[in-house]
Parts: structure tokens; C-alpha cells; sequence
């Protein structure tokens, strides 16, 4: 690692988020504005929070070349923010005037590029008026994003509601140099089977994120480092030595 890497890790606060990027960046070979970029995308807090962190971390070191949605798109969001108590429950509407009346940390929890432009966006479909909760131009990836929140896991049937939001944006609202519409359910839990069956043939722009209210107890960070630890120990040990001239 270089001194600048050092310098960027050494800013944060929390020995274990150190810990975690020193050995994320070592295993990743990442340059110092990719490691910036992991840390500002809050790589650290999605990871203790994922259900499947080394899927996620995979993902994470595979890479891309250019801009897509996975890119920017992330599972979980965390909207510690808008302080609810731990347990509480909480209807779709408060959640979203709540995340409105934040929204520039709303803003930031999305990531770079989104910028808001509507709120119950009201669609004429046939004979019926359907609302999505919140509408984002995101200015990188050139195309609406849809957010429909669920205050309940995700469900076959929210795919196909999205899927109707999404076609009727294209279709309507769609210029021609955008490109097209994203969907994103917002639930509070997601199961990877029922996801997969739902999503299946229908738009590949479409996209289930879990949300959390609150962030994970530091000692699962902590376990999970340690396993990375003894993992990049281990990968170590069975890397042939060079023999010498």
C-alpha cells in the first residue's frame, strides 16, 4: 500500500473500518480513487449489514470498465438518519415524507448522480391512476429511476407493479437521448429465490434493495473481519514462493 492509501484509511475513525479497508484494498489491488470510491460509497456499513458479505465483496472486486446500474445501486440502504427507534414500525407514506423532509441525506445514502425530481408521480394506465412514491433523474447513467417503498419484504407481485411503472415511463416519458427507466423496490427484508422467480423475463432494469433503519452491532463487523483476516492468511501461505536465481 502506498503512503496515500495510508493517509485516506488513517482519516477514518473506527479501528475495525480501517481494518476492513487495509484489507479490502490489499486483496482488491485497488488505487487510491477506487479505494476513495468504496469508502464514500459506505462499503463498510453495507457489508455488515449484507446477508451474504462475501457475494457482496465479490461483486465489489470483479469490477467494472463502465457505468451500469450495479454500479450505483445499492442492498442494503441504511436510513439511520432519519433516527426511528429500534423496533418501531413505520407506514410506506411516513417513511417517505420522512426521507423527503432528509433528503439531502437521502441524496447521499442513494450515492452520486441521483437528483429528485418528483414525489407520487401520478400515471394514467388504461382507465386507472397509479402512483410511484419517488422519481430520480440520475445524470451519469442518463435515465429515470423509479422507487416504489414497501414497509414488508419483498413479494412476486411488486415486480409486476414496478414492471407497469417502468414500460409506461418508457413509453411516456422516456426523450431521446435518456436511456431507460430503472425500477427499484425499496423493501424491508428480500428473499434471493422469491427475487430471482420474479424477476425472471421481465426487464433487466429492474432491481429489488433491502433498506434498514439502523446499523449493524459493530461486533458482526468485527467477526467477519476476522474471518477475512485468517482467509487472506491462508491465500497467502499457498502462493508458490519465487525460487531465487
Amino acid at each position: 500500500m502506498s503512503f496515500s492509501h495510508i493517509t485516506l484509511i488513517l482519516q477514518l475513525e473506527e479501528p475495525v473500518k480501517r481494518a476492513f479497508y487495509e484489507i479490502e484494498s490489499i486483496k482488491g489491488g485497488w488505487g487510491v480513487r477506487e479505494l476513495k470510491r468504496q469508502i464514500d460509497s459506505a462499503l463498510f456499513e453495507r457489508t455488515g449489514l449484507s446477508t451474504d458479505k462475501n457475494a457482496l465483496l465479490e461483486r465489489v472486486h470483479q469490477g467494472a470498465a463502465a457505468f451500469s446500474p450495479e454500479d450505483f445501486i445499492r442492498s442494503p440502504f441504511v436510513f439511520e438518519f432519519l433516527g426511528i427507534p429500534v423496533g418501531a414500525s413505520i407506514e410506506e407514506r411516513d417513511l417517505e415524507k420522512a426521507l423527503l423532509d432528509h433528503l439531502q441525506l437521502f441524496l447521499l445514502e442513494l450515492g452520486r448522480g441521483f437528483c429528485f425530481e418528483a414525489r407520487q408521480k401520478r400515471m394514467l394506465i388504461g382507465s386507472e391512476w397509479y402512483k410511484v412514491d419517488l422519481v430520480f433523474y440520475h445524470r451519469l447513467l442518463k435515465c429515470h429511476v423509479l422507487i416504489d417503498l414497501k414497509n414488508e419484504p419483498f413479494k412476486l407481485e411488486h415486480a409486476g407493479q414496478m414492471n407497469g411503472y417502468v414500460n409506461f415511463y418508457k413509453e411516456n416519458e422516456q426523450q431521446t437521448d435518456d436511456n431507460p427507466p430503472i425500477g427499484i423496490l425499496l423493501c424491508t427484508a428480500k428473499h434471493e429465490t422469491v427475487v430471482r422467480f420474479a424477476l425472471g423475463g421481465l426487464d433487466e432494469r429492474i432491481f429489488v434493495s433491502q433498506y434498514k433503519l439502523h446499523l449493524p452491532a459493530e461486533q458482526e463487523l468485527e467477526a467477519f473481519l476476522e474471518h477475512e483476516k485468517v482467509q487472506m492468511d491462508m491465500a497467502r501461505r499457498r502462493k508458490p514462493r519465487k525460487k531465487s536465481g
